[in-house]
């Protein structure tokens, strides 16, 4: 429909503009463009909040805002990474165990963290639910990928199946890591685990979004060789890319991300899987704009999602993930009736 037109992605840059404007006026709390205004000029000049306003817009809206918009890009892009890789339109990370993985890792340090020495807490500062993040989401990918690979494929039925049991195991993990968790902590993992950005903070949107920032960098030289596997991995290979190479490429650089905002923002689900379907639909299956399109798309939407987040139960916070799950779960179960995934029919961009 746009494969051609010029003022796409002109326009995804406007929307999310705009969205993010309106996120960051529209609360609990409303803030005006001059209170904006001003404090920035307080904050270039050295100097703290003239009100309370200000300091909601500073210390509290923008780091949410900001967090929300690079989730969001973070998720579109690894559900297009995943789908490529796959050659599936509907894997997404909460799928394959990837957030799953990653939220058990995160869990061990909000848990254990007290027990473990003050040499390796100081080392790792605040990247160490990142870490933990990471060492669980990359166990759990790898683990989906192996057990559903069979004669040099991946049956989609089987990914689907053993992502179902590997997502178990992770949510059995954090579980009970809840269990054995006093009761703040336990709280704490109960409402980080429906996803929620009410503890957005600069230094997680520093860590988050250089993290990001390196890895589409990275990601986005890769695109034309994620082209070549829509064709089939023994074809790819003719053309001079090795798919195995590629795939633990793409599967730790997509894992890295998905792991280091889970970490800080808990576990949310289908946004990898609305998005590059929905841009699919409209631009194509060419990765090189796929990937930042998505990127633009997922950081609006999330940025709507938290906003409507905020807004309905105003002064109260419904969990971000419960919002998108309610969406992302009938665009689901209608992918799986189009493309008849069920019967390993249809599936596969091939």
């Amino acid at each position: 429909m746009f494969r051609n037109n010029k003022f796409f992605f002109p326009v995804l840059v406007a929307l999310l503009i705009v969205t993010l404007l309106c996120a960051i006026a529209f609360g609990a709390v409303s803030i005006v463009p001059s209170d904006m205004f001003s404090a920035l000029k307080h904050f270039f000049q050295g100097k703290g909040p003239a009100n309370i306003y200000e300091g909601v817009f500073l210390q509290l809206r923008l780091p949410r805002v900001f967090l929300c918009a690079i989730t969001g890009a973070i998720l579109a892009s690894s559900g297009v990474l995943m789908q490529g890789l796959f050659r599936n339109p509907i894997v997404e990370p909460g799928l394959v165990g990837t957030s799953a993985g990653a939220a058990f890792g995160s869990s061990v340090v909000f848990v254990l963290a007290v027990n473990m020495s003050k040499g390796i807490k100081e080392l790792a500062g605040p990247l160490l639910v990142p870490l933990f993040a990471f060492a669980g989401g990359l166990l759990a990918t790898f683990a989906v990928y192996t057990l559903a690979k069979t004669q040099k494929k991946v049956a989609i039925t089987s990914l689907l199946l053993i992502g179902i049991a590997i997502n178990a195991v992770g949510l059995s993990g954090t579980g009970f890591m809840s269990y054995i968790a006093r009761d703040p902590q336990a709280r704490s993992i109960t409402f980080w685990n429906l996803g929620t950005f009410s503890g957005a903070a600069w230094n997680q949107v520093f860590i988050t979004g250089t993290v990001a920032a390196i890895i589409f960098f990275i990601v986005l030289r890769y695109a034309k060789q994620l082209n070549t596997l829509i064709l089939g991995e023994e074809e790819a290979s003719y053309l001079g890319v090795d798919p195995e190479k590629l795939k633990r490429r793409i599967m730790v650089l997509n894992t890295a991300m998905v792991a280091v905002a889970t970490s800080f923002v808990g576990v949310i689900s289908f946004m990898g899987l609305i998005v590059p379907h929905v841009i699919r639909l409209l631009i194509g299956s060419d990765n090189r704009k796929l990937l930042p399109a998505s990127m633009l798309l997922g950081a609006t939407l999330m940025s709507l999602a938290d906003m409507g987040a905020r807004l309905l139960l105003a002064p109260a916070e419904i969990p971000v993930g419960i919002i998108t799950s309610l969406v992302g779960a009938p665009v689901f179960i209608i992918l799986l009736k189009k493309y008849n995934v069920l019967n390993d029919k249809g599936g596969y961009y091939a």
